[in-house]
């Protein structure tokens, strides 16, 4: 039997549950996983915006999971071409991209190559998209910030 390499690429930004969660069963369906970590760049030119967190930090926060056996930073725009640098026989993504344009040419493109796709189930209450819209409220002062024993002790309460 012939070892199972995974790919699971994400911008892995502000990493959360939903990252995780799909690392974990990603893990668990190939011998080997390989995460993608999508460039900066790459991020700036496919979503129109930049990452809180620089590359090189995300990648080191992915390398650190003990389901992670392989780090690759992303830095082209096509998958296939992203395929022929790793080599990998099973693309893992969110259901989100289930039923999608871009979800119907990645599973289009990767039939050619003989690559599944095999889609997870997407973490609907967390996505670094509304951690970024809490940030950015919690910034303007719209939400309060949350009381911890870290900041409750800065504002000279807590425990002394």
């Amino acid at each position: 039997m012939s070892r199972v390499i995974g790919y699971a690429p994400g911008a892995y930004d502000l990493f959360h549950i939903g990252h995780l969660n799909l690392l974990r069963h990603a893990a668990e369906q190939c011998d080997h996983l390989v995460a993608g970590v999508v460039s900066d760049e790459m991020l700036l030119l496919t979503k129109g915006r930049a990452p809180v967190i620089p590359l090189a930090e995300r990648m080191e926060i992915v390398r650190g999971l003990r389901v992670v056996d392989q780090v690759h930073a992303e830095v082209v725009p096509d998958k296939i071409d992203t395929w022929r640098e790793v080599g990998f026989d099973v693309i893992f993504k969110g259901d989100d991209w289930r039923g999608t344009e871009k979800g119907d040419r990645l599973e289009r493109d990767f039939a050619e190559v003989g690559v599944e796709v095999r889609y997870f189930p997407y973490t609907v209450h967390t996505s670094s998209t509304a951690l970024r819209r809490a940030l950015a409220a919690m910034e303007a002062g719209a939400v309060p910030r949350p009381r911890t024993q870290r900041t409750a002790g800065l504002a000279g309460e807590g425990r002394r």
